[in-house]
């Protein structure tokens, strides 16, 4: 390109003074000079690949359920209380009419108090 009137750089007014620059030092780089950065630095960034998250899909079951499900007949009667296993968590929303012995793998604080006051009794599940 040398030897021709603008030496590639185009117009006459092209390259002329600081404002051709882009910036000054890193400026721009994850902008305007982003190429630059992906073909000449491409750690900069550090955009390798992707995380995959992992995620616990746990059943939720609430107390209304379980109410619902005793007074149906569907959960069996022992020694007066309603014995109820779940894997999965139990929620507090709705309430109990009856005792009732639950065995789950996790609870919440709600759901404890609200079997408690009825007579009931909650375990883990193994």
């Amino acid at each position: 390109m040398r030897g021709s009137r603008f030496h590639g750089f185009g117009n006459v007014k092209n390259k002329r003074g600081k404002g051709c620059r882009g910036g000054v030092g890193r400026a721009g780089l994850g902008k305007h000079k982003f190429s630059w950065v992906t073909k000449y630095e491409p750690d900069y960034l550090k955009r390798d690949g992707f995380v995959a998250h992992t995620f616990r899909d746990v059943p939720t079951m609430n107390l209304f359920e379980i109410s619902n499900l005793m007074e149906k007949g569907s959960i069996e009667k022992k020694e007066g209380k309603f014995h109820f296993e779940f894997r999965g968590k139990i929620l507090g929303s709705g309430g109990l009419r009856h005792p009732i012995v639950l065995k789950a793998l996790s609870w919440s604080k709600i759901a404890e108090r609200k079997v408690k006051e009825s007579g009931g009794e909650l375990s883990k599940l193994e």
